[in-house]
């Protein structure tokens, strides 16, 4: 039995996100109906995360096993021949039979692009945000510091979400922004993850530009768990799973 470790990156505008979903289109299933159908039999995938309606990846990393002796090579051209096109293969390597997707993922990075411009971008209008305002970088930087760390991210959190997680702690490696042209790139990264968590982070940061929340709000966040000390959770459209790591 071969366990294979497979890239792939997606535009998430016409799925109900990763997870496999009993009255939608997921990405989960779009893409184990299509191993089955290359390889003659049914087929699960381990995914490294799970993302929501309308996320993007750019790098997004799942292992399955099977007994079809494939090369990787076939199966990548094969698979993005068969695929939809808002799914691509990117790599695909043999692993040892321990390695699992999501278990053995050490932290992952998210971006979240931001189009600042008075005139939307028509071609990018589910791969980002529209924001016709010019933000303050250098106090987004600064608040982003303070989310630095390893913290209590109650309020960072969607809230019927909260109800089933053992802790709501979890550590931010980094967080960086960059600006490029009209765009503002803000990649966050970390050992996990909660449900909105980056979107959160994002609508803060846009807050903290705005003069609607303070670098003291964002510590009352963090100490307190009130998610009305954070900021609005922006849409999904701009965010992307950028990398895994193992």
């Amino acid at each position: 039995m071969r366990n294979l470790k497979v890239t792939m990156a997606y535009d998430g505008s016409a799925y109900h996100g990763y997870q496999y979903q009993d009255n939608a289109v997921s990405i989960q299933q779009t893409v184990e109906d299509t191993i089955s159908k290359l390889l003659c039999g049914k087929h699960s995938i381990n995914g490294c995360s799970r993302t929501d309606t309308g996320v993007h990846a750019r790098a997004f990393v799942f292992n399955f096993r099977t007994e079809n002796n494939i090369p990787c090579e076939g199966f990548i051209k094969a698979m993005n021949a068969l695929l939809p096109d808002d799914i691509a293969i990117l790599s695909c390597e043999e692993v040892n039979d321990c390695f699992h997707a999501r278990y053995d993922s050490k932290g992952k990075e998210y971006l979240y692009r931001i189009h600042c411009s008075d005139i939307r971008d028509v071609f990018a209008r589910n791969m980002s945000l529209n924001y016709p305002y010019t933000l303050d970088i250098e106090k987004m930087r600064s608040a982003a510091k303070l989310l630095v760390g390893t913290h209590d991210f109650a309020a960072f959190c969607k809230a019927e979400a909260k109800e089933h997680l053992k802790t709501t702690v979890r550590t931010v490696y980094d967080i960086r922004i960059e600006k490029i042209g009209e765009y503002v790139e803000i990649y966050v990264s970390g050992n996990g993850f909660l449900h909105n968590m980056v979107r959160i982070i994002v609508g803060t940061l846009i807050y903290i530009s705005e003069g609607k929340r303070t670098e003291e709000d964002i510590i009352s966040a963090l100490n307190e768990g009130d998610r009305e000390k954070a900021g609005k959770t922006v849409p999904p459209g701009g965010l992307y799973l950028n990398k895994v790591f193992y």
